[in-house]
């Protein structure tokens, strides 16, 4: 499926039903797959321990009234037709629901912000933000510190428990696929073979991640189609040859006698019963994929009838078949001459679904790592095609050696459900508050009907969360304590993260400090472009004063760069970068700042350099143009002046051309203002849009006369700037960057201590260094060394 990064950002179009049927067949193989192999475990999970299939079947009817109400609920009206409406210009997910948030009230705490940022194409509001009719849940929300940290450490649970559930999904849906061989080899064979098997696929599958799913992806979707059309045709047999009266089961009433006859054991049961949701919320965090109309149309018409009938044949066969426990599985369903096809298909759909999660784990994490709450790894992107595919070779060998640790030490269904269970159920938890939170601050409706979604719908996902934590013992310690570890490392990144932050911000250097800096202190300006990367916006950076006290010349170009994310999904190539000068323009000295969305892949570095240079020549051309412009129309020069001496107000530099005659347009606003101009005597025009706060509403226009006046004058210095430019890149680049230590001060808390001295330490010596995440070259790195004392 080709998923050009530019649709990722643009509106969307109403897509025709032929498109939507084609996403939807090609969304079976990306979202469908852990949610379809389901049927494989839940009915073994459940009858494991606590209950027993007696002769009555109320147990059996019991549970498939369970499940069919579970996926009916949770899968279908909640996620379906509630929580996918909550997208993020066509992206889901639980970051997605934070991002949504974060724009509607202000309660994120990601550093360097700027009101430029509420500029962007895809920084869209649900509803326009108006003041008098601000919910209280809104004004409490911004109001106190205390909670914006809590809604953060909410989204972290969330993110830890997806990551779990990379690990526990591929070896409970590999186990239980290879455990069909049980029927087909005698107990001691058995327990020495499905171990070694299930291990060999799941190193075999992390094995082959490095090559990216986009060279085998084409097959994922017909595998869980045939899948899907397998257990419907299978759950269609069984129905009809033992048990045609089954859809009667199907009643709430199954339920309360469920309950009534098995009691505390019936409940504690429901931890294997939730497993049939397994995957719900993949829906949601893979709609940035397909489409609303796609995921919606797959799982109502041919998902969700194969699980219900899938489910319905297993009862209906156990209903005439009453062994003991330890027998109930999904292959005594499927008839002696067809299991073995079975078997193989099982399988292949359980890798395709385990592929979907783990692809799914490096997605969240790398987004994690762009909102400054996960330790820097390297993030590779696999396809030049298709948008978002991307293989992190630490966290996939991590992985790895989990999913094996996991099998080889639980060995059984029983446990890695249990375990398995609590995750699902924690995620769909966050999922449920978050979406609560959205209907209120975003969608703006009345709390009335957000308490009813959060009720109605936390009330079921707290049974079954009750019920997976009375197996904690029994596996489900497993999740809970690999996000307690993942929590630990990206609280506490986090929190160092934004005291570096705050730290560099009290420190940072003023620009006179800059400009005065020359031949007769002994400063060089050597040949080549100094790329100073930091986080702040404005200012100069300390470690750069450092940089140049211990070695006393700089280059002859000079950029300061931010590298920054901002609550989006993804920002459009046309207005990523942020341009303007420092100091005046004899000094050539400029500041970029390069804004990415949290699902956005940073590009490797010799596209950024020469990307970075493109931006920053058509800048010149534009601020030149500007600068004449405006003294050709007798603006008084004393802003012109002042601006010289400071930093110049920042340009959104794009490329996208336009037509239209050149004007330039202040609105009176206290928004960012968008002026749009064209240079039809500029090679390549581009779109340049500058931001800035104004006060006044100034609108004329150059008639050709005086612009042809303005550009013999201006033609040689622009030029001179330009060739300046390109002889400083042919020279060389460098890329200046700060290698930090961080220790807390004298006097600070034991808690401050541990997170910084010892915790933000470790991780960082242990972890990727700032040059391998922005993917600099060894022969072109300059790493300043500095304290940071926070």
């Amino acid at each position: 499926m080709d998923l050009d990064y530019s649709k990722c950002w643009r509106t969307p179009k109403k897509e025709s039903w032929k498109t939507a049927l084609l996403l939807s067949y090609q969304s079976l193989g990306v979202v469908y797959g852990d949610l379809s192999i389901s049927p494989l475990y839940v009915y073994k999970s459940t009858f494991a321990e606590d209950i027993q299939h007696s002769d009555s079947n109320e147990e059996i009817f019991g549970v498939l009234s369970f499940v069919f109400w579970t996926l009916t609920l949770i899968p279908l009206f909640k996620y379906v037709f509630i929580v996918l409406r909550a997208d993020d210009n066509g992206e889901g997910g639980t970051f997605a629901l934070y991002s949504l948030i974060c724009r509607h009230a202000r309660v994120s705490l990601l550093p360097n912000r700027q009101v430029a940022d509420e500029a962007l194409s895809t920084y869209k509001l649900e509803q326009p933000p108006e003041k008098k009719n601000s919910s209280r849940v809104k004004f409490v929300l911004e109001k106190y510190k205390w909670l914006h940290t809590a809604l953060l450490i909410l989204v972290l649970v969330g993110t830890c428990m997806v990551i779990g559930d990379g690990v526990l999904t591929p070896a409970i849906s590999v186990f239980s696929a290879v455990s069909g061989l049980e029927l087909s080899m005698s107990k001691e064979h058995h327990q020495y073979a499905v171990v070694p098997i299930t291990c060999f696929i799941l190193l075999c599958l992390f094995a082959l991640q490095h090559y990216g799913t986009h060279r085998v992806g084409f097959f994922f979707a017909p595998i869980v189609l045939t899948w899907l059309l397998c257990i419907s045709a299978l759950g269609l047999y069984n129905i009809i040859h033992w048990n045609p009266h089954i859809y009667k089961a199907l009643s709430p009433y199954y339920m309360f006698i469920f309950l009534k006859k098995t009691r505390i054991s019936g409940w504690m049961s429901l931890g294997g019963t939730l497993l049939c949701i397994t995957g719900s919320e993949a829906m949601f965090a893979d709609l940035g994929h397909f489409s609303y109309t796609a995921i919606q149309i797959a799982f109502t018409f041919l998902v969700y009838p194969a699980l219900i009938l899938a489910y319905m044949g297993q009862a209906a066969y156990l209903s005439q078949h009453h062994h003991s426990s330890h027998v109930i599985s999904f292959y005594v369903s499927v008839p002696a001459p067809v299991r073995w096809p079975v078997l193989v298909v099982a399988i292949l759909a359980s890798v395709v679904g385990s592929q979907a999660i783990i692809s799914g784990t490096f997605s969240i994490i790398n987004q994690s790592q762009s909102l400054g709450c996960f330790p820097r790894v390297k993030v590779i992107h696999t396809s030049d095609k298709i948008h978002g595919q991307i293989y992190i070779p630490e966290i996939n060998w991590m992985l790895m050696i989990l999913c094996i640790a996991v099998t080889i030490g639980f060995r059984d269904t029983k446990h890695m459900g249990n375990a398995s269970g609590l995750a699902v159920m924690t995620v769909m938890l966050v999922t449920t508050c978050l979406t609560s939170l959205v209907i209120i601050i975003c969608w703006q409706k009345p709390p009335i009907i957000a308490i009813t979604f959060l009720v109605f719908f936390g009330s079921i996902e707290l049974l079954y969360f009750s019920a997976s934590l009375t197996k904690f013992k029994e596996g489900a310690w497993l999740p809970i304590l690999l996000a307690l570890i993942l929590m630990t490392v990206m609280f506490v990144w986090h929190y160092a993260t934004i005291k570096k932050y705050e730290y560099d911000l009290h420190n940072k250097v003023s620009l006179e400090w800059l400009l005065a800096l020359g031949p007769s202190l002994g400063i060089a300006r050597v040949p080549g472009i100094g790329l100073v990367f930091s986080d702040l916006t404005s200012g100069i950076p300390a470690n750069f004063s450092r940089f140049v006290t211990n070695l006393p010349a700089f280059h002859r170009i000079l950029i300061f760069v931010c590298v920054k994310s901002v609550p989006v999904p993804h920002v459009p190539p046309a207005e990523r970068y942020l341009v303007g000068r420092v100091g005046p323009t004899a000094h050539r000295s400029y500041r970029c700042i390069v804004r990415y969305g949290y699902r956005d892949v940073h590009q490797d570095v010799h596209s950024f350099e020469t990307e970075l240079v493109e931006r920053l020549a058509d800048f010149i051309r534009y601020d030149w143009h500007r600068t004449n412009w405006t003294n050709s129309c007798n603006v008084d020069d004393a802003s012109r002046s002042n601006e010289s001496s400071s930093e110049s107000k920042l340009a959104v530099i794009g490329t996208v051309a336009f037509s239209g005659p050149p004007a330039y347009e202040i609105e009176e606003n206290v928004q960012p203002e968008s002026v749009s101009i064209e240079f039809p005597t500029v090679e390549s025009v581009r779109d340049v849009i500058e931001m800035e706060p104004v006060g006044k509403r100034v609108r004329f226009a150059i008639d050709d006369e005086s612009e042809t006046d303005v550009q013999t004058e201006v033609d040689a210095q622009l030029q001179e700037e330009l060739a300046y430019l390109y002889a400083a890149q042919q020279a060389g680049t460098a890329f200046i960057l700060g290698h930090s230590h961080v220790r807390a001060k004298q006097g600070s808390s034991l808690f401050k201590r541990l997170a910084i001295d010892f915790g933000y330490n470790f991780l960082r010596r242990n972890c990727r260094g700032p040059d391998v995440a922005l993917k600099v070259p060894t022969v072109s790195l300059l790493e300043v060394g500095m304290v940071y004392v926070v």
